[in-house]
């Protein structure tokens, strides 16, 4: 892991983010190192030349965040890397950022992999308008380790039922699904007791990661393959469309509280119409 640290101007980005006003990222790269990660695409940018989940640049800022341009936005921790990655245990740059925050009346959502986050419970529960998401796409360890390098999935439910006995607004982020493979229901039914809100984002490949993970599709899933080509190389969304009505009904019919981003794309381009209007 090649581990820099570097200086930055402001923690606050401005976001295109469909629920997003604000986002910050307290770090570049992490160490979750996820197979099907878009951040990736960050390379082309930051110069790294080492392979995704090998390096990490640690972001120190002097500048404090200012409270008042957040001030009922929706604030984002973190899009571009897990900001409770390993790194995050010795260099608090996350805690730090959320020290700040605790005096906030934005509403922060935080996404992550890992039950370091539970580290920081103290300061959660200060936090007046606070969502947490934990990212879930199996229950399958195995398949988890071959994807990323995140804590464990037992350990990801233990987090979301331990952040929930304590008050903290939770949501199972299922993402991503891979077709045929997610256990979509099995996730719900497992998890719902100690979860709010549950998030679906649909698999998308693109760049350089398309084609490692249709190779671990072909190797380990041969069957799926064909159904994978289809779907991914021949921009078949009918298994999409398909899935997508399952789980509204599902999650409908059992007053399960969601929200689809099967669309992303489409929750973007409408965001910044209404921006531009």
């Amino acid at each position: 892991m090649k581990i820099k640290e570097v200086s930055v101007n402001d923690y606050l980005t401005k976001s295109n983010l469909p629920a997003s006003d604000y986002v910050i990222n307290p770090y570049v790269g992490c160490s979750h190192g996820c197979k099907y990660c878009y951040a990736s695409f960050m390379k082309r940018f930051t110069g790294h030349i080492e392979n995704w989940g090998d390096f990490i640049d640690i972001k120190k800022c002097n500048k404090k965040i200012d409270l008042r341009k957040i001030s009922g936005k929706n604030v984002f921790l973190s899009s571009v890397t897990d900001c409770y990655n390993e790194l995050e245990e010795k260099f608090l740059i996350t805690r730090g950022i959320l020290e700040q925050l605790v005096n906030s009346d934005c509403y922060l959502s935080i996404s992550t992999k890992s039950s370091l986050i539970l580290r920081d419970i103290d300061l959660l529960k200060q936090i007046k308008n606070l969502t947490v998401s934990v990212s879930i796409n199996t229950l399958d360890e195995s398949f988890k380790n071959d994807m990323d390098k995140a804590s464990s999935i037992k350990s990801r439910l233990n987090t979301l039922k331990y952040l929930h006995e304590n008050g903290i607004y939770t949501v199972l982020f299922m993402s991503p699904i891979f077709p045929y493979i997610t256990q979509w229901k099995e996730i719900i039914e497992i998890s719902k007791k100690y979860v709010n809100e549950y998030w679906f984002e649909n698999l998308n490949l693109r760049g350089s990661y398309k084609k490692d993970i249709l190779n671990y599709i072909k190797e380990n899933y041969n069957e799926l393959y064909p159904k994978y080509e289809e779907i991914y190389d021949n921009k078949d969304n009918n298994y999409w469309e398909i899935l997508a009505d399952e789980i509204n009904s599902y999650c409908d019919e059992n007053n399960i509280k969601y929200v689809n981003y099967f669309y992303h794309k489409e929750l973007v381009a409408k965001k910044k119409n209404v921006n531009n209007s």
